[in-house]
């Protein structure tokens, strides 16, 4: 896939439009381009800032009434009106041009803020919700250690650690190819009744280990631990509780 066609689509696979098919090739050539990658994450992240901060504002019903006059006229064969209702007619119009003109600062608004406040837990939620849409929660789906690790061999720049934790409650789902914070990088998915556990590894360029770390947002819950030279982080809906229990099982079998 182009990249032009790619990101003619990008706002299309964000609302959920697109086939599962043409989904699945978007998500194929955004795990495969950078630049492609970092144009999604922050249409994504824009879309959940304007969600979350942009305020709205139920119109008065005498502007609902004027703007459907307004527009009810613009279907209507042209008829010569005095003066003066020519200068309403425009008035109603204008007034409908500069909600639009609000609406679009508040996207502008909330794009420069994304740009300013992007982080490892901005790009982390944005990967763990997207991949909770439809087809691309996994790339190999297996509940078998054997299967999912040699999967990652040539997909990624590390071998991620892949235990068996289905005895400690926490049963393995899959994996897939991801690209977070500039890179490809492989994450394992694992599952706790009904929420799903993304474990995304990288290299770390600081040197020993380091103990979970836990951070929240949205109702999203963080833990990030690094050892034996990797840094992991473990992304879930599933209480903080848990999600600890499930790193320190984690970190004792790999």
């Amino acid at each position: 896939m182009l990249c032009d066609m790619c990101q003619a689509s990008l706002e299309a696979r964000i609302d959920g439009e697109l086939t599962a098919d043409e989904s699945r090739e978007i998500d194929r050539h955004l795990a495969t381009c950078p630049s492609c990658a970092r144009q999604f994450a922050t249409l994504s992240e824009t879309r959940r800032l304007v969600s979350e901060n942009a305020m709205r504002y139920t119109a008065p019903d005498v502007l609902k009434a004027r703007i459907r006059g307004a527009v009810a006229r613009m279907a209507s064969p042209p008829v010569v009106a005095p003066k003066t209702n020519r200068f309403r007619w425009w008035r109603e119009v204008a007034a409908g041009v500069a909600i639009a003109i609000v609406s679009s600062g508040v996207t502008l608004v909330a794009a420069n803020r994304s740009g300013t406040r992007y982080s490892a837990e901005d790009e982390l939620l944005a990967s763990h919700v997207r991949s909770l849409m439809p087809g691309h929660l996994t790339d190999v789906l297996s509940t078998e250690h054997h299967s999912v690790k040699p999967w990652f061999n040539g997909r990624v720049d590390l071998s991620p650690a892949v235990p068996n934790l289905d005895a400690a409650g926490f049963p393995l789902i899959g994996g897939r190819a991801d690209y977070v914070r500039g890179r490809v990088v492989p994450v394992v998915v694992y599952a706790r009744r009904q929420h799903m556990i993304n474990v995304y590894a990288w290299p770390s360029s600081a040197a020993g280990g380091a103990p979970p770390n836990d951070l929240g947002r949205n109702g999203y819950h963080f833990v990030t631990w690094r050892s034996g030279g990797i840094e992991y982080w473990a992304v879930s809906d599933l209480n903080a509780a848990e999600l600890h229990t499930f790193v320190a099982t984690f970190a004792a079998a790999r």
